[in-house]
């Protein structure tokens, strides 16, 4: 049957897109970026670039970029832990994740954020696995009982544990790459079958304006040579450490990017690359950085834009709020951002269960998220038709008394044509009195409670278990911790 066309957001006209990254480009041959990896730097140079060792500056012709271009893939495949699920991240396709790297956790009887530990990234990891609207794990809260050092592995670790979905994750230290690389060994057998079927991301965060530090241009280069897709998380912040126009901000974003992905085809021709970022519209009254802001949103969906002018996968923070409790602000700012990343089109949004700018997760904003998620999803699928003709047949026979209730038509079809969330209040009043006057963030508490009384899952066999143990317990004593938490 014949489909509309998928409802599409776009920003930029093509001379603007164009105007972005000529500028882009002059940026990086005219004032360079630098790049303080000592191997990086001599990658530039074995690709003929100029590069100052002194000032750690690198100058980047437009023709390397050009070339750098042509073997990034347009598409990534990734695989869950069995290997046997495929996700596509490229062309229009959508997932969502949690965003990454929280440092706490609403606590929902409380109602005050804490540090997290073991047992509360075990949780997460596991109401995440049950969303079927987000698709994908991520490293989303760092436990805060184990020493730093090594919080990078040991969040792998849990979700590896306990999770089949694949993750978006991302290094603290150079050497934190090895003991994450060698689980994802360990899960898929070979270092060949990894490559082959990737099963995480690794994110990569230049430092604005115009820096690569030696710790995430080291994750480029470790990630392309093992054929893990990078995603560059681009970072400026408009009036900070970016322009203040969000035109002047894409530009140093495009750049940042270009150089990112540049450093992995140097790296590796042909390594993946998602063209991805965390920017947004600094609060000059409050000294923030709301990423709920529309200009933030709008960010976003203008450098997705661009980079699929380049055809290349993206990325974006979306789908989450600055409030600090599941109330209105919380589903404005993640209802509208969800959505308008989905109509942009953008591959991989990171976001569901944040708030508190980035800083804090909640298992129950989680779950009211999945069902936002869904909703985005069902947008972006657009208006099909089903039968043909579209009604006619059905009016035949028309009576005073015709309804369409019990008919075959309706029980064919209304699962596919609409959404049946379950934390979305649909009751009448009455109803809704009747089952206790719950707000959407208690019957959320309510489905986390009921989702973790559920016995734990695991995808992996005993003995892929204990060679995860026996990595990151290496990586740990390594560290000086003798002994991990129980899980």
């Amino acid at each position: 049957m014949n489909q509309t066309v998928r409802p599409k957001l776009e920003l930029l006209n093509e001379s603007l897109i164009e105007k972005i990254i000529q500028e882009a480009l002059i940026l990086l041959e005219r004032e360079g970026i630098f790049i303080e990896n000592e191997e990086a730097q001599e990658l530039f140079q074995a690709a003929g670039m100029k590069v100052e060792a002194s000032t750690q500056r690198v100058y980047l012709t437009p023709q390397l970029v050009h070339d750098s271009l042509a073997t990034t893939p347009a598409k990534i495949k990734l695989y869950d832990i069995s290997g046997e699920k495929e996700f596509t991240v490229g062309d229009d396709n959508v997932h969502f994740d949690p965003g990454s790297a929280a440092v706490t956790i609403l606590d929902h009887k409380t109602q005050a954020q804490r540090k997290a530990d073991t047992s509360d990234v075990v949780n997460f990891v596991r109401v995440t696995d049950k969303m079927k609207n987000i698709e994908f794990q991520s490293t989303g809260l760092i436990s805060q009982d184990v020493p730093e050092v090594i919080s990078d592995a040991y969040r792998m670790y849990i979700g590896l544990q306990n999770s089949s979905k694949p993750m978006v994750t991302g290094t603290f230290r150079v050497e934190g790459f090895k003991p994450m690389f060698d689980m994802l060994v360990a899960v898929r057998g070979s270092k060949e079958k990894l490559a082959e079927k990737p099963l995480a991301i690794f994110d990569a965060c230049p430092s604005p304006p115009l820096k690569w530090s030696n710790l995430t241009t080291q994750s480029l280069i470790d990630s392309a040579r093992a054929g893990i897709p990078s995603e560059l998380i681009s970072m400026g912040m408009t009036g900070a450490t970016s322009l203040i126009t969000i035109t002047g901000t894409l530009v140093q974003h495009v750049a940042e990017n270009l150089t990112g992905l540049v450093i992995c085809q140097l790296a590796k021709q042909g390594a993946p690359v998602i063209f991805g970022g965390s920017p947004s519209s600094f609060d000059m009254r409050k000294g923030t950085t709301p990423m709920g802001a529309i200009e933030t949103m709008m960010i976003d969906s203008g450098y997705a834009q661009i980079a699929k002018h380049f055809n290349l996968p993206t990325h974006a923070y979306m789908g989450l709020s600055d409030a600090k409790t599941n109330d209105n602000q919380a589903g404005l700012e993640t209802g509208i951002s969800a959505v308008l990343a989905a109509l942009s089109g953008i591959n991989v949004i990171s976001g569901p269960g944040m708030m508190d700018f980035e800083s804090c997760q909640s298992l129950e904003k989680l779950v009211i998220d999945n069902e936002i998620a869904g909703m985005s999803l069902r947008l972006i699928k657009g208006i099909t038709q089903r039968d043909d003709p579209i009604a006619t047949h059905m009016f035949e026979n028309i009576t005073k008394e015709t309804e369409f209730l019990s008919t075959p038509h309706t029980r064919k079809w209304y699962k596919e044509e609409h959404t049946y969330p379950l934390m979305i209040d649909r009751d009448t009043y009455d109803t809704w009195v009747s089952l206790g006057k719950k707000s959407i963030a208690e019957r959320a508490a309510d489905e986390v409670d009921k989702l973790l009384s559920e016995p734990a899952e695991s995808a992996l066999d005993d003995d892929t278990r204990k060679e995860l143990h026996d990595i990151m317990l290496m990586d740990a004593k390594n560290n000086g911790l003798d002994t991990l938490p129980k899980i």
